[in-house]
């Protein structure tokens, strides 16, 4: 159960460890799970009578990224962290929603270290709209020594699964992290990361760090932006007129803050290219990861002590708090998930709506 705590701003202005006098800062296996405001409108996203809890916690990485939901088997597929060995390969981790979110784990063909993950309809299928053919799963696989880094659509209804994208014309990828599909062109867009190099399971960088855009009808593929230490998590605005990137370069083999740990938007034109980058968001603990938005406009991101939420402008709002690491999450109706690696979370009564949970889950 958690309440609603405020943070008073000109308190944290001068004494840099005033946090620490509302939650606790120092566990590394937390149970607890706390709503900071740091705005008066965090309450009309997260809601007055939200609560929040731990569904599970366990000895292995299971709750890492991605975080897809299915309408036609009602389950969220989460993918797993990095295990550290090539011969202990990474799971997809699945929530059941009809069984009080109860876990399994599998593995699927042609996936080897499967990080990101979206919905996917495959071209020639209807995309909006609440009557929408039940999409595929898209996993962003990095790839490891033997194979590229790739696009892999995967039917978990069957469990068949295709490699729909593996090169830049050919040349490697460094490692697909995250990827969104355009509800209107079909394209889909996506970041290129070095971790499994980091992580020493991907050979040597081939490429710069890049933002991409892949039509799946035809195969044109194309560099949307660049300049990115390690473009990672990305989300299109409600009006898709914006696109957030964030930069996690703060995280490569060691962790260094005078690198980015920034949340970067452009302008879409044409639904084809970018525009007028800037800054939106720089996260104040850890890194932002898994990026997404509601229904509002507001940007929601995984970061170093869980989940931060800005509005439209970049203005910190408030936190969902569990004082580690969240790569990611993933909004249900009236609800968040919040992974933690290790840890499941969940924050019932949720006014905030998900950018895609209408299409998703046919719930608007």
């Amino acid at each position: 159960m958690s309440s609603i705590i405020p943070v008073d701003l000109l308190s944290f202005a001068t004494n840099p460890s005033y946090l620490s006098t509302l939650v606790t800062t120092n566990t590394s296996n937390p149970d607890v799970i706390s709503l900071l405001s740091y705005d008066e409108s965090f309450v009309d996203i997260i809601g007055e009578n939200a609560t929040a809890r731990q569904l599970h916690s366990f000895d292995w990485q299971a709750f890492h990224e991605a975080g897809v939901y299915n309408k036609a088997t009602n389950k969220i597929y989460i993918t797993s962290n990095w295990a550290g060995s090539l011969s202990n390969l990474e799971n997809v981790t699945i929530i059941d929603m009809e069984d009080n979110y109860s876990v399994t784990s599998t593995r699927y063909g042609n996936l080897s270290t499967p990080n990101g993950g979206t919905s996917y309809y495959p071209p020639g299928t209807q995309q909006e709209g609440t009557n929408t053919t039940a999409p595929y799963l898209l996993f962003c696989d990095q790839g490891d020594f033997n194979n590229y880094s790739s696009l892999v659509s995967v039917d978990p209804v069957t469990g068949s699964s295709q490699r729909i994208l593996t090169s830049f014309l050919g040349r490697n990828f460094s490692g697909i992290n995250d990827a969104r599909q355009h509800p209107h062109t079909g394209d889909i867009w996506f970041t290129d990361t070095d971790y499994g190099y980091f992580q020493y399971f991907r050979p040597v960088p081939e490429v710069l760090k890049q933002v991409y855009r892949f039509n799946p009808a035809t195969g044109e593929i194309a560099v949307v932006a660049d300049g990115f230490i390690q473009p990672n998590g990305l989300e299109f605005s409600p009006d898709l007129n914006t696109l957030y990137v964030s930069d996690t370069g703060a995280q490569q083999f060691d962790r260094n803050f005078t690198r980015p740990s920034t949340i970067y938007a452009f302008d879409v034109k044409d639904e084809k290219r970018l525009d007028n980058r800037r800054v939106f968001a720089y996260a104040d603990t850890g890194f932002p990861d898994g990026v997404h938005a509601d229904t509002e406009g507001n940007v929601w991101a995984g970061c170093g002590d869980g989940v931060h939420i800005w509005n439209s402008a970049g203005k910190l709002l408030g936190k969902i708090w569990i004082g580690v690491d969240s790569n990611n999450f993933a909004f249900l109706p009236g609800a968040v998930l919040v992974f933690s690696n290790a840890q499941l979370w969940i924050v019932e009564g949720v006014k905030a709506v998900g950018r895609e949970v209408c299409r998703d889950f046919g719930v608007c």
